[in-house]
């Protein structure tokens, strides 16, 4: 039986959360196809074909599926689902795939598994419960499984050396339940948090938004993206969208520099899996020592300005 996994893009490329999730899907089995449905998504489509590992790629075009409304992309899973003959279905667990893959598990009338971190076999997966303190292992009875994947815990898949055919298949148009009407998105020309390289965050130890430039001016030294812990956020330093943790976005950089941050369990769930944790706090005993590679104990108003120049 095939697996299926749901392609998270922007019409014109592949996001890196869908191959974290293709070397997820890699690990049940090679007949692999990938989903990529959007308005003008050709280019995305044909990203996703050079995929290695990537068997099939079945693209969707359509004007309901323009921005990614739930009650319009679910049927198509179903109706792909139903009519191929899937095992595993797969979508990364970020927003996108946390609002569409729910829809599709009800109308499946299946349980969604969700926000998995390892794969003990085809029926038999690990997940963070408890703000990541805890891991547990789930293994499923039903036939078809459905899947979302936290990108950062597994290896993203090749992005070159695939050459899969790409199959059109139609859309059953807008539900009429939901409509699109504004999005407001955040300009910046650093990195994407999710992606980045080098994260620099902030807590509620910077003192304030205006404070924020000294991890402005680091992070552009370091050409890093830069986070924030839940405090910070709820203080007004930062918009929602910096916020790194259980309720904000999972990250694991080659680099990871927390300002300020004592270190909370839901601020380490999101970002414990980076591959190297640089911690900056005048608190010695502040937990976020316990899973740093390098603490720094000191004022962050001292250290900071000097690390920059020296930089």
């Amino acid at each position: 039986m095939g697996i299926l996994v749901i392609a998270e893009h922007d019409n014109g490329a592949i996001k890196d959360s869908t191959l974290s999730t293709v070397g997820a899907a890699l690990k049940l089995g090679d007949d692999l196809s990938i989903l990529v449905a959007g308005k003008d998504c050709s280019g995305a489509a044909e990203a996703a074909a050079k995929i290695a590992g990537v068997s099939k790629v079945l693209k969707a075009d359509s004007d309901a599926l323009a921005h990614d409304l739930a009650e319009n992309f679910a049927p198509l899973i179903v109706q792909i689902v139903k009519s191929g003959n899937y095992s595993h279905v797969l979508a990364p667990g970020t927003t996108f795939g946390k609002n569409i893959m729910p829809r599709a598990a009800a109308i499946l009338d299946v349980q969604q598994i969700t926000d998995i971190i390892g794969i003990e076999g085809p029926d038999t997966f690990q997940r963070p419960i408890y703000g990541g303190q805890a891991i547990a292992t789930v293994k499923s009875t039903d036939s078809l499984k459905l899947i979302t994947v936290r990108a950062t815990a597994f290896d993203k898949a090749a992005a070159t050396g695939g050459a899969a055919e790409i199959q059109s298949v139609d859309a059953q148009g807008d539900s009429g339940l939901s409509s699109f009407v504004s999005v407001q998105e955040t300009k910046s020309e650093r990195p994407e948090l999710t992606s980045a390289k080098i994260v620099i965050s902030g807590g509620r130890g910077v003192g304030s938004k205006e404070n924020f430039a000294l991890i402005e001016k680091l992070a552009d030294k370091l050409g890093a993206a830069i986070g924030a812990s839940r405090a910070a956020v709820d203080a007004g330093y930062v918009p929602n969208d910096y916020q790194v943790g259980q309720t904000g976005k999972a990250v694991a950089p080659e680099l990871y520099i927390a300002i300020g941050i004592s270190g909370a369990i839901q601020h380490l769930a999101g970002m414990k899996d980076s591959k190297v944790i640089v911690a900056i706090n005048k608190d010695s005993e502040a937990p976020i020592f316990q899973i740093a590679d390098y603490g720094l104990v000191g004022d962050l108003f001292d250290i900071v300005p000097e690390l920059t120049e020296k930089l």
